[in-house]
C-alpha cells in the first residue's frame, strides 16, 4: 500500500517535452521510465571509471561512483518500501544523483569551479541536471533524457530547498520551473539519506582495506564501538575481515531503521505530498541522537580519510591535471574531440562552459590519457591504492 504522501506516477506533472503515447515501449510507469533512461545512458556507464574515495584505484574491490550509486539505490529502495513511498522514483534518484561529478571527484570539481569563476563556476549537483536535461541526448525529438518533473525536482532539491542557485540550474529552471524554494518529495529526501548511509559506511570499508583507517581509532566513536562489541560477542571466533564486513552491515542496518522510525513519526499526520513540501523542515531524517553520532562519524572520516595527507596530495595532483586540461582546450580547442570541437560556441560564457562540459564528462582514466596526449607525459602520483 502506498502512503498518502508518496509520489504517484499516475499524477506526475509530466515532462519538459511531451511524449506521444504511441511511442511508449512496454507497460511502465513514468518513474520506471525515468530509471530505465538513466540506466541506459552513457553518463551512467561512465560512473564505472569515476572517483568515489580513491582516484583511479588499481584494486578491483574499491568502490567507484557506479558501485556507490548501486549501493545507494539498494538502501533507498529498502527505506522507500518500509515507508510506502514510490520505490521506482527513489531508485531512479539514487542511481542518477552522482552523474554530474567530473573526473577525480571533488578535486576535479574544484579545478573546474576555479576555471569558470568568471562565468559562474561549476557545481556537480547543477551539472547533474545539465547532463540529464541537455547534454545526454539520445532521442531524435528533443534534448536530454526528458525525465519526469518529479525526477528532476528531486535531483535539484534532494539536499533541501535552494537559496543560492548555480547558473546551470537557474538556466534549466527558467526553461522548466522546478519550484526550487520548496522541500522536495519524500522520495528525494530518502535518496539523500541513502547516499549518506552508503558512503558513511562503505567508505569505512574502503578506508580500512586501503590502510588509511585504523580500527582502534574508529572504535573511539561510541556508537561504532557498541556495534563492534556486539559482533565480537556474537562471532568470537570469526576471522577479522568477516567481522569488519559485519560491522559495515550492522551500521547500515542501524541507520536505515533509525531513518524509517524517525521519518514515519514526522509524517504520521501527513495526508498528501503537499504536506511534505510545505512542512518547513526535512521530513526524512535521522533521530536527533543518531544525527549527532553521524556528524561525529563524518568529522572522523574527514580528518582520518578524506583529508589524510596522502589523499590531499593525490587530490592536488588531480586538480592540477584537470586545470591543465582546461587551459589546453581553452588555448587550442582543436585538441578537443571532433564532436565537441565543431559545436564549440564562439562567445562567452557559453564557450568556456562548453569546454568544462567536455572535461566534466571524462572518466578518470580518460582524463589521464588526454592529459598525457597533450603534455607528452602520464601524470604521476594519481593513484594511492
Amino acid at each position: 500500500m502506498k502512503a498518502p504522501f508518496a509520489s504517484d506516477p499516475a499524477q506526475s506533472r509530466g515532462r519538459e517535452f511531451p511524449i506521444e503515447t504511441s511511442l511508449a515501449r512496454g507497460p511502465r510507469s513514468a518513474f520506471q521510465r525515468d530509471r530505465d533512461r538513466v540506466v541506459h545512458s552513457i553518463a551512467f556507464r561512465r560512473l564505472r571509471h569515476k572517483t568515489q574515495v580513491f582516484i583511479a584505484p588499481d584494486g578491483d574491490h574499491y568502490r567507484v561512483r557506479l558501485t556507490h550509486s548501486l549501493e545507494v539505490a539498494q538502501i533507498g529502495r529498502v527505506i522507500a518500501r518500509a515507508l510506502g513511498l514510490d520505490e521506482d522514483l527513489t531508485e531512479a534518484l539514487c542511481l542518477a544523483h552522482d552523474i554530474g561529478h567530473p573526473p577525480f571527484g571533488h578535486a576535479g570539481e574544484d579545478a573546474l569551479d576555479g576555471a569558470l569563476q568568471r562565468y559562474g563556476g561549476f557545481d556537480h549537483n547543477a551539472h547533474c541536471l545539465r547532463v540529464l536535461m541537455r547534454l545526454e541526448s539520445p532521442y531524435c525529438e528533443h534534448e536530454g533524457l526528458n525525465l519526469s518533473w518529479e525526477m528532476l525536482e528531486g535531483l535539484a532539491k534532494h539536499n533541501g530547498p535552494l537559496g543560492m542557485v548555480p547558473w546551470a540550474l537557474a538556466e534549466l529552471d527558467a526553461a522548466y520551473p522546478l519550484e526550487l524554494t520548496q522541500w522536495g518529495s519524500l522520495e528525494a529526501q530518502v535518496a539523500s539519506l541513502a547516499d549518506d548511509i552508503a558512503y558513511d559506511n562503505h567508505d569505512i570499508d574502503d578506508g580500512l582495506r586501503a590502510g588509511f583507517l585504523d580500527l582502534e581509532e574508529l572504535l573511539t566513536l561510541d556508537f561504532v564501538a557498541d556495534q563492534w562489541r556486539a559482533i565480537e560477542t556474537k562471532f568470537p571466533g570469526a576471522p577479522q575481515d568477516r567481522r569488519l564486513r559485519e560491522l559495515v552491515r550492522s551500521q547500515i542496518g542501524l541507520m536505515v531503521n533509525d531513518v524509517i522510525g524517525e521519518t514515519a513519526m514526522r509524517a504520521k499526520d501527513f495526508a498528501s505530498i503537499a504536506d511534505v513540501r510545505s512542512a518547513g523542515r526535512a521530513t526524512a531524517a535521522f533521530s536527533s541522537a543518531l544525527a549527532e553520532d553521524e556528524r561525529r562519524l563524518k568529522a572522523f572520516m574527514y580528518e582520518r580519510l578524506y583529508h589524510h595527507p596522502q589523499q590531499l596530495a593525490t587530490a592536488e595532483r588531480a586538480r592540477a591535471v584537470t586545470a591543465e586540461l582546461y587551459a589546453a582546450y581553452a588555448q587550442n580547442p582543436d585538441l578537443m574531440d571532433a564532436g565537441w570541437r565543431t559545436s564549440l560556441p564562439e562567445v562567452e560564457p557559453a564557450r568556456s562552459r562548453h569546454i568544462a562540459d567536455f572535461i566534466a564528462g571524462m572518466t578518470d582514466r580518460y582524463a589521464i590519457s588526454a592529459h598525457a596526449g597533450i603534455y607528452g607525459r602520464t601524470p604521476e602520483g594519481l593513484r594511492n591504492v
